[in-house]
């Protein structure tokens, strides 16, 4: 586990390197949405309407942030529940998504469509949305302004601070980071 300075876009070829436990500074654009965005995003696809953003090598951001006070790029920006937009991930994955951002456990759906198509999980720290926000140079609503905090807004990141949850092998953090723990204590309990 090694701690790696990253930038976006980043292909599937890129996103193999990283391993589960990676910690990660996280630089360039990323694209927020949340449940009802990908909703949206999903019904285009069905629709063979083009989405809002290029897919292709993207990062998408599961939060829906505060407004921001007079003189902030952004308000508070923590992540959202991950397992919420599972019902939605398979279809982006396969047009190319290559990275997401939130907080929790993936189904096992969405980690096979990461292992089959290279895609990675970082996991951003919840209850840590004003510190994160410090990492936002700018945020730019781009599309589904009508759902507010909910809208799909194109954001330009420095450092943001994440940790690979689950790697594009499916090895993950959540279950096998407990694992490792589990067994080193009982060996060092001793």
């Amino acid at each position: 586990m090694t701690e790696k300075v990253i930038r976006t876009p980043f292909n599937r070829d890129f996103a193999r390197t990283l391993h589960y436990g990676d910690t990660v500074l996280l630089s360039g654009t990323i694209y927020t949405a949340r449940d009802a965005a990908h909703e949206r995003m999903i019904e285009s696809i069905k629709q063979g309407k083009p989405l809002p953003f290029d897919i292709e090598d993207a990062v998408i951001y599961y939060v829906g942030p505060t407004p921001a006070k007079p003189g902030q790029i952004i308000g508070s920006a923590g992540p959202t529940t991950s397992s919420r937009m599972d019902d939605y991930t398979p279809a982006l994955i396969k047009l190319g998504l290559t990275g997401m951002i939130g907080k929790g456990m993936r189904s096992p759906e969405v980690i096979a469509f990461m292992r089959e198509y290279g895609a990675v999980y970082f996991s951003a720290i919840g209850g840590t949305g004003a510190l994160i926000s410090r990492c936002i140079e700018s945020s730019k609503v781009i599309a589904y302004e009508d759902l507010g905090a909910e809208a799909i807004c194109m954001l330009t990141v420095k450092d943001m601070p994440l940790t690979v949850a689950i790697d594009s092998a499916g090895r993950d953090l959540y279950t096998q980071g407990n694992a490792d723990y589990l067994l080193w204590r009982m060996y060092n309990s001793k």
